[in-house]
């Protein structure tokens, strides 16, 4: 699948590699969803693939295509409670939470969202 430069990987999941929270946008990510560091983008970037996701959450919007991969995973009480903190950081995020119990199914070993 080709990608359509959406930018909704680039706000609904967390990105560990830029210290990304949960459904907040990218700092690299400009104004018309393009990546203002594409050229030294980490890994975790050079490495996603469109895939069946980006059309389970189709929309009109950016705003909507992230409330829809949020729904998606369940995960969209979580990045309310993280935009409500004003975290800027997953780092920060993490030490607000309440202590993890086992790994939901929403996540990948290692604790990383799925992207």
């Amino acid at each position: 699948m080709e990608c359509t430069r959406c930018g909704a990987c680039c706000v609904a999941p967390d990105i560990a590699a830029l210290d990304k929270p949960l459904g907040l946008r990218c700092p690299h990510l400009t104004q018309d969803n393009l990546c203002s560091m594409y050229e030294n983008r980490p890994s975790i970037c050079r490495d996603y693939q469109a895939d069946e996701v980006c059309k389970l959450i189709e929309a009109p919007t950016l705003e909507e295509r992230v409330g829809k991969y949020l729904a998606l995973f369940d995960l969209t009480d979580e990045a309310k409670s993280v935009k409500a903190r004003g975290c800027a950081s997953m780092k920060r995020a993490r030490l607000q939470s309440p202590p993890a119990g086992p790994e939901s199914p929403t996540q990948a070993p290692g604790g990383e969202r799925p992207r």
